[in-house]
């Protein structure tokens, strides 16, 4: 596979057009079931940068998209599922509501994930466009089957 660059000299710092990082982006699966979260989370959150190609740099979005099917079958170790607290705020005074891991898998199934991958993505302008290049999906088949998705 060749790399469009924009030096020949390989000895200086490599520097990778915008283009060619926006239409080689991979597309792996990834099924959720008995995975713990927070492992599960991290792998996720690696492929979105792009931490594991040679032209991974902070500043630029190369990573890739992640599809997770049966986003809501994963484990957690401990007693996290009564002592992991998620908060949300109205704006109005005292009205901190909490919910746990349990009541949010009941009612939001897939938004524990979205929540743990997001959380371990760097906090900066990129953070937005690399959780939109992640799918999770209920079920097992999904509409992204016809992009040849790779298991990750």
């Amino acid at each position: 596979m060749t790399v469009q660059t924009t030096k020949t000299d390989l000895n200086k710092t490599l520097r990778v057009k915008k283009d060619y990082l926006e239409k080689n982006r991979k597309r792996y699966k990834v099924d959720a079931t008995d995975k713990t979260l927070g492992r599960l989370a991290a792998s996720i959150a690696m492929k979105l940068m792009g931490k594991d190609k040679a032209w991974y740099n902070d500043f630029w979005d190369a990573g890739d998209y992640v599809i997770v099917e049966n986003a809501w079958k994963f484990s957690t170790t401990g007693n996290k599922m009564e002592q992991k607290l998620y908060y949300r705020y109205s704006g109005y005074k005292g009205n901190v509501k909490s919910m746990t891991l349990r009541e949010m898998k009941e009612k939001k199934p897939m938004d524990a994930l979205w929540y743990a991958v997001r959380g371990m993505l760097p906090k900066n302008k990129l953070r937005n466009k690399r959780m939109l290049r992640l799918k999770l999906n209920v079920g097992t088949t999904t509409k992204y089957d016809n992009f040849k998705p790779v298991s990750l």
